[in-house]
């Protein structure tokens, strides 16, 4: 079987060659990724000293914080990444068994990974956009899920695609419902923009999708031989993800949920209190401005988060949540993610695939 005169042998990328490691490797651990990172930290020491706060009151609100709850929120946001790793196993499975281009390859030794790797895997792509730009985790979790499941980088890089869009239209749907309730007791232009942004980015992100479906063997066929391969493996991840949505949607809506109770503690935790729109609006605002490709989103999600704070409690308030959030986002981030992230370098996860339950 051939596509445009392409062998089908020709469209196993199961494995990246060792160059393509050494380079994602290479370009997360650069001097460049350095001095960006530290941009970004002077960046956001210049954001905060702009904002007029008593920042002796919110060290207060800081001291006031109680333990227990906080821990409740840290252990809430890393049960969140359990919901994010079945829903991108699934959506494996989904394009694995849908595969029509590509039906033929073999992939005998092969499985989706299980659903504790995939998570831990997500975790690791999110240390790495939290210390390099332009969302390079997404392109490193791309290459591990590849290597792990024997379909390579761009069929993984589909299924990611297909997850922004489940991502996506559940938070612009959440928006939609929040900023409508909340225009009704207050103005809020920030509220405004992160909706229209996340219409934009759903819509955007949809049509890429709908023009895999309808166009991209058009496309192919037009490419050098060299990328077509590439270019049908893409496809079917995005493309083949798109089944078990009401499962999908609902392990996207749980995860959700976690960011928002989250949120919900750290404010607990500071007994400050806040309507539960604000909760929503804020939480899923801040994840939208982490997209902004700074590293982990540092000098956007700051600012943002605290402004629309500003909505519902004064400043020095704003500011303590907002700290006290990114510690568990961010740094917590930096620290655990970072640990799983070299330990899996050094080989311990390597070999240790989980055959998938079709």
């Amino acid at each position: 079987m051939s596509e445009g005169g392409l062998e089908v042998t020709e469209l196993n990328t199961s494995h990246l060659s060792e160059d393509s490691s050494v380079s994602i490797k290479k370009r997360i651990f650069s001097l460049p990724t350095l001095l960006s990172f530290v941009t970004a930290v002077c960046l956001i020491y210049f954001l905060t000293s702009r904002f007029e706060l008593d920042w002796s009151e919110t060290g207060s609100n800081i001291k006031r914080l109680n333990p227990l709850t906080y821990i409740g929120a840290f252990l809430i946001y890393y049960s969140s990444f359990l919901f994010r790793g079945f829903r991108w196993r699934y959506l494996g499975l989904n394009a694995w068994e849908d595969r029509d281009e590509l039906a033929q390859v073999s992939s005998s030794n092969k499985s989706v990974p299980s659903p504790m790797t995939c998570s831990l895997l997500i975790l690791c792509g999110w240390f790495v956009n939290s210390i390099a730009w332009l969302r390079m985790g997404d392109a490193y979790r791309a290459y591990a899920f590849g290597s792990e499941s024997g379909k390579g980088f761009s069929w993984s890089l589909g299924t990611i695609l297909a997850e922004r869009v489940l991502d996506m239209v559940t938070v612009a749907t959440a928006l939609i419902i929040s900023v409508f309730l909340l225009s009704r007791s207050m103005e809020s232009t920030i509220s405004v923009i992160l909706l229209v942004s996340a219409i934009v980015m759903t819509v955007a992100l949809i049509g890429v999708v709908v023009g895999l479906f309808h166009t991209g063997s058009q496309i192919t066929n037009i490419l050098p031989n060299r990328l077509k391969g590439a270019m049908l493996s893409f496809k079917a991840g995005a493309v083949g993800s798109f089944d078990r949505l009401p499962l999908l949607a609902g392990l996207g809506s749980l995860g959700w949920l976690m960011e928002v109770l989250r949120l919900w503690l750290v404010v607990e935790s500071l007994g400050i209190s806040m309507g539960f729109v604000l909760l929503v609006v804020v939480a899923v605002g801040s994840s939208v401005l982490s997209t902004i490709p700074t590293p982990g989103g540092v000098g956007a999600v700051e600012p943002g988060m605290t402004a629309l704070l500003l909505l519902g409690v004064n400043g020095p308030e704003a500011a303590a949540v907002t700290l006290c959030d990114r510690s568990i986002t961010y740094l917590s981030v930096l620290v655990i993610g970072g640990l799983i992230f070299f330990i899996r370098q050094t080989g311990y996860f390597s070999g240790k695939k989980t055959s998938s339950a079709r």
